[in-house]
């Protein structure tokens, strides 16, 4: 790993860096006149230059063409969703035909529980990663409702170590040890909280061992670990595309469903017209029964909001370029020097797993003082963090926009906050 110094070190390994131009691609906040440190990745990604141009083109669309718009132009309307859901699956490693983008996280979270959740009899249970995403759990307790089941005695949860920390192993003892009565495990590719990464070939492995269903939740994991889904044989997944895949706030979302799944006729999908077959979809007076469309795009309802669609196609052409591979590459380079840095910080603990192949981009800490007076001082000095209360604090240097000097500023600026001396 890479340790830093000084200042003057940090700018050296970003001149050196050949990564370096794609921070280019962003709109950088500006505080106090300058550059931001902005390491809230996790929770917004920045705005990429080139969603700025998609958008305004697609504005331009349909001011001067209207309805045509939607068969016509360089990127008609009526399969505008395509492009960026094939860019999609190059990215979490999945088949083309395994992802489609549509409606948001938690809403096709229920649409593929609402195929995927089939309680029978003893098999009834849902099991979730203790301190899961608060969405989560109420679309999982939701669902169990929705059965007429009851969620205190149904939704069952992974077991977190003294540190809240819910590893593969735990998961998988939980999966084992309530077997035959699980009917869906849903789990976080990585923790919203603790940054924590899981084996999702292991807990898939496991799940279908003792014959449940894995579905997992990809908001913190899409954009910032590399992934297998079809080769890991997850079932489904669900994720936002505003954190680290830089869409925009309250982006489209989008999912996975594996291959195997296309022809189980026994997967009642609630279908909307956007699901059905392209080739009959506007034939409405003509065909009335739904014809589902190949893939994962048969789980789509509704036609998709095509500035937001835009907005994230203009991301997905930065990552193309970049690569996942090399991202992840940086990613660990940058967090690891960032631990580093935050080991010469007196006070704090790390939440976050110290192994790189346990953990993304992200970096959760403890504080030993209030952490919403920090982080005003903080924000004073230009540094835009994330704070949970009463003291976590979570920082994310983002490997397509984030430099080595962002993360030197913020140990600095962390240490003088806490101990007045730079």
């Amino acid at each position: 790993m890479t340790r830093l110094t000084s200042l003057d070190e940090a700018i050296a390994y970003d001149d050196a860096d050949p990564m370096r131009a794609f921070r280019g691609e962003f709109v950088l906040p500006r505080r106090h006149g300058h550059d931001a440190v902005y390491l809230c990745g996790h929770s917004l990604g920045l705005q990429p230059r080139r969603s700025r141009t998609a958008v305004l083109e697609s504005l331009d669309a349909w001011g001067t063409q209207g309805v045509e718009g939607h068969f016509a132009g360089e990127m008609p309307w009526y399969r505008a969703d395509e492009p960026p859901a094939t860019m999609l699956a190059t990215l979490v490693g999945a088949r083309p035909g395994e992802v489609a983008v549509a409606n948001a996280l938690t809403v096709n979270l229920h649409l593929l529980m609402a195929s995927f959740f089939r309680p029978s009899g003893r098999r009834c249970k849902i099991l979730i990663e203790a301190a899961a995403f608060p969405s989560d759990r109420y679309a999982a307790a939701a669902q169990l409702a929705w059965h007429g089941l009851d969620a205190s005695a149904d939704l069952v949860v992974a077991a977190p170590d003294d540190n809240g920390l819910v590893s593969t192993e735990a998961i998988i003892a939980a999966i084992e040890s309530y077997g035959d009565e699980l009917a869906l495990v849903l789990v976080a590719g990585v923790h919203y909280l603790t940054g924590e990464a899981i084996d999702l070939g292991a807990v898939v492995r496991a799940g279908h061992a003792v014959g449940a269903i894995v579905g997992v939740d990809l908001a913190h994991a899409a954009g910032n670990r590399t992934l297998q889904l079809h080769d890991d044989a997850v079932d489904f997944a669900a994720w936002c595309t505003y954190k680290y895949l830089n869409a925009g706030p309250g982006a489209v979302g989008a999912y996975f469903v594996h291959e195997r799944h296309e022809h189980d006729v026994d997967l009642v999908r609630l279908a909307g017209w956007w699901g059905n077959d392209p080739a009959t979809r506007f034939a409405m007076h003509e065909q009335l029964d739904f014809v589902p469309a190949t893939g994962a795009r048969s789980w789509k309802v509704s036609n998709p909001p095509i500035v937001s669609v835009a907005s994230l196609r203009g991301s997905l052409e930065v990552f193309a370029a970049a690569t996942m591979g090399r991202l992840r590459e940086r990613s660990q380079a940058l967090t690891g020097a960032l631990e580093m840095l935050l080991a010469e910080v007196d006070g704090i603990t790390l939440i976050t797993p110290p192994d790189p192949a346990r953990r993304g981009a992200m970096l959760t800490m403890r504080l030993p003082v209030p952490g919403a007076d920090l982080v005003a001082k903080l924000a004073a000095l230009g540094v835009v963090v994330d704070f949970r209360p009463p003291s976590v604090l979570r920082v994310a240097p983002a490997p397509l926009y984030n430099s080595y000097e962002d993360i030197w500023r913020f140990a600095t600026a962390l240490k003088t906050t806490l101990t007045g001396v730079d």
